[in-house]
C-alpha cells in the first residue's frame, strides 16, 4: 500500500493558507473595523480618503483648478505619455503611503485594490507593468521595494504581466527636500536597462507609491523609451498637489 505523501500535503495546505491570507480580508486595513464583503478598505474609510477624482492635468494627472495643461507641464513635460494618481497625498492617504513604506508590506494589496479601477479606465493600452527599481543596498536597508510590491499586486489584479527590465546600479542622494531640477540631476544615469528585448515595442505602465515632482518616473520612462519601448505611462497611489514643493518651477526654455 502506497504511503500518503504527508509532506506534499502539508506544503499544499501552507500554500493555500498563504494565498487565502493574501486574498481574503476580515477587517479594514486602515481602521481594523470588521468587513463583510472581502474588501480591504471599508466603506467609511473609502469615503474619507482624499480622492484625486476632480479636474486634473491631462499629462501629469495632478489636481488643477481649471481644465487644461498645468503650467509646469507646458514648460517641461514629463517623459511619460500620461500619469495618474488615485489619491491626493494628504491626510489618510499620506498616512497609508507612509505605513506602506515603513514595514506594512500587506498594504501593497490595499493600494492595488484602490488603483485597479483607475488603471482599467485610464490605461487600457498598457500591456505590462513594471516598478521603480532600488539599489541592493537600499533594498537591504528597507527590507523590500514598495514600488515592486505594489506593481506585482496590481499586475495580479489587472491580469497584466509584471516585468523588471531595469535595475539601479548606484545609490542616489535622499530626495525629500530636493527641487525637481535637483532631483533630475540626482537621478540622471542611475537606471540601467538589462533586458532590452523585453522592453522593445511594449506599452509599459510604471507603478510607484507617490508622484512628488515626477522626476523619478520621468527618468525611468526616458531609459525605457531609449531601449525601444513604444509608450510609457505612470500610475501612483498618491500625488503631491504642488509639483515643485521644494523649489521654483523650471524656467521657460527660451530656445523654443
Amino acid at each position: 500500500m502506497k504511503k500518503p505523501d504527508l509532506r506534499g500535503w502539508a506544503e499544499r495546505l501552507r500554500a493555500a493558507l498563504r494565498s487565502y491570507d493574501v486574498t481574503h480580508n476580515f477587517t479594514c486595513d486602515l481602521c481594523d473595523r470588521e468587513v463583510f464583503a472581502n474588501e480591504r478598505v471599508c466603506a467609511s474609510c473609502r469615503e474619507s480618503l482624499p480622492k484625486n477624482d476632480g479636474i486634473v492635468c491631462p499629462f501629469c494627472g495632478r489636481k488643477v483648478r481649471e481644465p487644461g495643461t498645468c503650467l509646469e507641464c507646458k514648460q517641461k513635460p514629463l517623459a511619460v505619455a500620461k500619469a495618474r494618481s488615485v489619491l491626493l497625498h494628504e491626510g489618510r492617504a499620506a498616512q497609508l503611503v507612509h505605513q506602506f513604506k515603513n514595514g506594512a508590506k500587506y498594504l501593497a494589496y490595499t493600494c492595488a485594490e484602490l488603483a485597479l479601477p483607475l488603471v482599467q479606465e485610464e490605461f487600457p493600452m498598457a500591456d505590462c507593468i513594471t516598478c521603480v527599481p532600488m539599489t541592493k543596498r537600499a533594498r537591504r536597508r528597507r527590507g523590500y521595494n514598495q514600488s515592486e510590491l505594489f506593481a506585482r499586486a496590481l499586475a495580479e489584479r489587472s491580469g497584466l504581466p509584471f516585468i523588471q527590465p531595469v535595475d539601479k546600479p548606484r545609490d542616489t542622494q535622499e530626495q525629500k527636500t530636493l527641487s525637481r531640477r535637483e532631483r533630475e540631476e540626482n537621478l540622471r544615469g542611475c537606471f540601467h536597462v538589462h533586458d532590452r528585448k523585453g522592453v522593445r515595442d511594449r506599452n509599459i505602465l510604471i507603478a510607484d507609491d507617490t508622484l512628488t515632482t515626477g522626476a523619478t518616473g520621468s527618468e525611468l520612462a526616458t531609459v525605457l523609451l531609449r531601449a525601444g519601448a513604444q509608450n510609457v505611462y505612470l500610475i501612483t497611489i498618491t500625488s503631491v498637489a504642488r509639483k515643485n514643493p521644494f523649489g521654483k518651477p523650471p524656467a521657460p526654455d527660451k530656445r523654443k
